[in-house]
This record gives structure tokens, sequence and C-alpha cells, in this order.
């Protein structure tokens, strides 16, 4: 399948009844999954993905297509596996012991999961940032070259000119043009964290993944990664866990909303805040639950 064709199963009605008393019966049902997603171009498509910690399901049949260029935001209560799916679309969750999976992820048309995927390539393909800046305990110029130094790139032109692009791209430029040598340790938090995304786009990746990357950051370096957020789509398709909804509303395109492992209803953020298909959703955005 290309990556811009829309699978069938995606397209729902109407779920009825109760969607919460189905969850917790563990019942199926079909995620509401509004009809203009179907227009999008897809840079990464979830298949039925599920998963398991050992004995303990933490997804269940998570159906959903990621847009290109978009920013596309998940929501929920804390433990609802936003985190865990955001995880698994790079595989860090590989790295925990008793993990397994069913379903599949294709990110433009080629298979996350299928035998013989190099994790270390695709990760190449995926950058992620997390909720606490992680610079490296070097300079400012190695922690954003560091993918191009992992792959043998020793022209320090190129490397001059990926660092000075990718610093601009995160709007950190300006700040630290004149100590590019300085230890990044030494930048404040909100900078730090604009580093990192530095770090993650200098690789140039098809797809940016968020978790929570302001919840250490005060409301000024907040802004600024809003911000930032809004400069990159377009040129980046990016994948963000929030718990804020009004960060979600602000820099969103598109919003899925998940509750106990399962993705509940999921389009337009304009009409997942405004006008959403089902209670259980408005209660939530409206702060009635969670």
């Amino acid at each position: 399948m290309s990556p811009t064709t829309q699978s069938p199963e995606l397209r729902s009605g109407p779920i009825l009844g109760k969607v919460f008393e189905a969850v917790s019966e563990g019942r199926a049902f079909a995620t509401e999954t509004h009809s203009a997603l179907a227009t999008e171009k897809q840079v990464l498509e979830v298949r039925g993905f599920e998963l398991w910690y050992g004995a303990k399901q933490a997804l269940w049949d998570i159906r959903m297509p990621i847009p290109h260029g978009k920013v596309t935001a998940l929501i929920g209560p804390s433990g609802c596996g936003k985190s865990t799916l955001l995880r698994s679309v790079n595989r860090l969750n590989d790295l925990v012991d008793g993990v397994r999976i069913g379903g599949d992820m294709l990110l433009s048309g080629d298979s996350i999961y299928g035998p013989g995927v190099d994790v270390i390539e695709l990760r190449k393909r995926i950058g992620m940032v997390f909720q606490k800046p992680n610079p490296f305990p070097m300079s400012i110029f190695e922690n954003v070259v560091y993918s191009l130094r992992i792959d043998g790139e020793r022209d320090r032109r190129v490397l001059e000119e990926t660092c000075e692009r990718s610093l601009q791209g995160a709007g950190l430029w300006d700040e630290v043009k004149d100590r590019l040598n300085d230890s990044a340790l030494q930048l404040s938090g909100g900078q730090q964290q604009r580093l990192c995304i530095a770090r993650a786009i200098a690789a140039e990746p098809e797809v940016l993944l968020l978790d929570e990357p302001c919840s250490a950051l005060d409301p000024i370096a907040t802004g600024k990664i809003e911000d930032l957020i809004e400069e990159l789509k377009g040129n980046y398709s990016i994948l963000m866990v929030t718990h804020n909804m009004q960060q979600a509303s602000r820099s969103s395109d598109y919003t899925a909303f998940m509750y106990l492992g399962r993705l509940i209803e999921y389009g337009p953020t304009a009409d997942i805040f405004r006008m959403p298909h089902l209670k259980e959703t408005e209660d939530y955005v409206t702060g009635r639950f969670g």
C-alpha cells in the first residue's frame, strides 16, 4: 500500500452506546475517525497495533493514519497509552523486557515491525525529543552534528552547514552562534530542549516524535517551543504527546483522544475541541473528567 492510500477500515461511523462501558467490559468498538483524515497524504500508518508488557495489554487495536507535514497530538488521561504508542513508532519499547506486539506500522509504506528491519536505520528516519531536555555532555556544535558523526561524516563544511541550518530551524542560532564550542549543559532548560530538537532535525527525519516536550519548562520557554512547532510543521510530520489541552488546541492540526489503551476519537483539532462526535471526548477536553 502506498503512503497516500487510506485504509478502508479507518473509515468508521458513529459509535453506538457508551464507549467507556464498552472499554471497561472489553467489548470491541470502532474508533470514531473523522472523514477529513481520508483526504490527507499519510507519512505513517498504524495498522491494528497492539502491545503487551508481559501479560498486561497496554494498547488495543490502534488504527490511525498520521498526516504528512502536519502536527498530530495524542491526548488522554495519564496511563492511557499515549507515550507507549509514541515510543512504539521508533521501537523504543523493544528495549523493555517482556514486550510483544501485534499488528504493524508503516513509515512511508515501509513496515516498521517487519522481519529484517534495521532498527538503527529506522531511527535515523524518526527523530525523538523527550519530556526532559537531554543534551549530551559535549559542545553545542557536537550535540547538533552527532547523528552525522556516527554516520562517518568528517567534512567540516558539511558539519558546519548542518549545525547552522538545524539551529536556525530550532530557533536557537542567534542565541548560541558565538558559543558553539561551549558545553550544551550551560544552556537554560528551554534552550536545551530546542537544542535537542535541533539535534533531532539535523538527520532530516521523516517523522519527529515529541513526548511532552514542554512538561519540564516554564511558560516562556513553553511558548518558544510551541512557536517552533508551528514553524517546523510542513517541513516535518510531527506526532506529539501532551497533557496540556490548550497546547494541543493551539499547536496541532489533528488530535487523537486515547483512553485505557484504546483510540476513542481522532479528527481535526478544531472539531475535537469544538464539536467532537462523542460525548466522552467532549467530557475529556472540557475537563469533566481526567
